[in-house]
């Protein structure tokens, strides 16, 4: 049982192994909602439904888990807040993915003083290197790891109307990204985390990022064609997946003498 405090007429049911998650992660006091929602995380996450796909409509995971169809619409509702599902009128709830265009860009936050978002993506990607070694220190304390553990990092310039634009560090864990390689990489057309998706069934869910101004060194300034010691960005992203797993450390340098990084709050 997920919790014995739950009425009768509304306990979750599923199967053994997703009970055994809500029981092991989700204290009994949570509201019942937010026991659903993690179930549905859960079946996420070992990838029950891929990204794109429909997941079962309201009245049948009502009937899976035990419970009232509102209380799945509700957890639906957060799963849609978060960008994990998306709510098609007349067509069901889909998981989700960066493949779309309204979503692919989501966690890109640079845009064009020119305000014409046709300038923000498709960027020309250029990969200067992608290869195979041990965490340092700082990366496995971001993601998560083992320092000496396998990880994988790329290095690639990102340019919009030929102009480089953003030099990003990318750090990924190695033992779900095996097989990785820059010809792989060069031969994707769509978004990186599309990329990941597709090749890896590893999906970014959301991510937290640390923004400092720095200059530019010498290697800086010959990636982006700027002068030493010009300003940049610095963008430090960890992005994770399901159950706030990291899965990437991009450490991103933009050049802000066109673009500007914007952000809502709410």
């Amino acid at each position: 049982m997920v919790s014995t405090s739950l009425p009768s007429h509304e306990s979750p049911v599923a199967d053994g192994s997703a009970n055994n998650v809500a029981n092991s992660a989700t204290p009994a006091f949570s509201p019942l909602y937010q026991q659903i929602k993690g179930l549905i995380l859960n079946s996420l996450r070992i990838g029950e439904w891929k990204p794109g796909e429909a997941i079962p409509s309201e009245m049948d995971l009502a009937g899976r888990f035990k419970v009232s169809q509102g209380t799945v619409r509700k957890a639906i509702d957060e799963l849609a807040a978060d960008n994990l599902v998306v709510r098609r009128q007349g067509k069901g709830t889909f998981v989700a993915t960066h493949a779309e265009r309204q979503v692919q860009y989501r966690f890109l936050k640079l845009m064009p003083d020119s305000g014409d978002l046709n300038l923000k993506g498709p960027a020309q990607r250029h990969i200067v290197d992608c290869k195979r070694l041990r965490a340092p220190s700082d990366v496995a304390r971001a993601l998560a790891l083992r320092p000496g553990d396998a990880v994988l990092q790329v290095k690639r310039v990102l340019s919009f109307a030929d102009q480089p634009t953003i030099l990003e560090d990318l750090w990924l864990p190695g033992a779900p990204f095996k097989g990785l390689t820059a010809d792989r990489l060069r031969g994707y057309e769509g978004p990186m985390y599309a990329f990941f998706e597709t090749e890896f069934g590893v999906r970014m869910v959301r991510a937290e990022e640390k923004i400092r101004a720095i200059s530019a060194d010498h290697v800086h300034s010959q990636l982006l064609k700027v002068e030493p010691l010009t300003p940049l960005l610095s963008v430090e992203r960890i992005a994770f997946t399901y159950h706030d797993i990291p899965m990437e450390l991009r450490r991103g340098l933009y050049v802000t003498d066109t673009h500007y990084y914007r952000n809502e709050l709410n």
